[in-house]
């Protein structure tokens, strides 16, 4: 993912939601969201290249996410792909604590991590190391650290909050939002050594480049009472292809 919006525990009905875009370029094979053959308890798209993912649930309830930190100083060939590292959390039983402390930081090119069930959430990013458990509330991560105020952080923490005031998630307001296609103001961009230009155009929301951009917006809502929904819209250089929509109750 290249950006992460998300309540937790902060909510009178649900326990979690995400709303989420991955960003990513148009020629890497990618399978849409959908229960694995080789691993059928995990629910998420998948990365057909290196077989890994983004961001999955299980239908026991393990939840993991993960961003790329946007460094280019620190990325290196030869280390291994991150996807792995969603993918192997969402098939193990180790806690999602001893699992971010079990990692090699140096294995991987920089990432955030975000793991464990809709009850207990922890963060883990390879740059500045330790794991912090996650507080109630609303958060965001793009490219950087959990909850730096990037622009599109600020604004689609903002607009889940707005999405939240009701008692009932409307998943269309969620998916209009991470929609938003608005560049940042000059002044507010963050400086990740890519150049203003590319800054500017990475800003929004919603990524549309020539060979690069948003190819996922995915909503998950798992309730108070464990009834998990999750749906993924995926597009082809920004146009809408498909919609996935899984539903289904996670153990209490």
């Amino acid at each position: 993912m290249c950006l992460i919006n998300f309540q937790f525990h902060n909510h009178p009905a649900y326990k979690l939601v995400v709303a989420a875009n991955r960003d990513e370029f148009y020629g890497r094979p990618t399978a849409a969201a959908h229960f694995w053959e080789d691993a059928p308890h995990i629910l998420a798209g998948r990365d057909l290249k290196e077989k890994g993912t983004w961001m999955g649930i299980t239908k026991a309830g393990r939840f993991a996410a993960l961003t790329n930190f946007r460094d280019p100083e620190r990325e290196t060939d030869g280390k291994r792909t991150r996807g792995e590292i969603v993918r192997n959390f969402l098939d193990s039983d180790m806690p999602a604590d001893a699992f971010m402390r079990s990692l090699d930081p140096d294995a991987y090119n920089g990432f955030n991590l975000i793991a464990g069930t809709p009850d207990a959430l922890f963060y883990f990013n390879n740059i500045e190391g330790g794991v912090q458990e996650i507080s109630p509330g609303i958060h965001g991560i793009s490219n950087r650290f959990l909850d730096t105020p990037w622009p599109k952080v600020v604004k689609g923490k903002a607009g889940l909050a707005e999405a939240l005031k009701g008692g009932t998630v409307d998943p269309e307001e969620l998916f209009a939002l991470m929609q938003r296609a608005e560049p940042a103001a000059d002044a507010a961009l963050p400086d990740t050594g890519v150049g203003r230009d590319l800054e500017r155009r990475l800003s929004p929301l919603f990524i549309k480049m020539e060979e690069y951009g948003t190819r996922s917006s995915t909503v998950l809502t798992v309730n108070k009472t464990g009834d998990a929904e999750f749906i993924e819209r995926t597009y082809d250089a920004g146009v809408f292809m498909d919609e996935k929509r899984f539903s289904f109750r996670l153990p209490s």
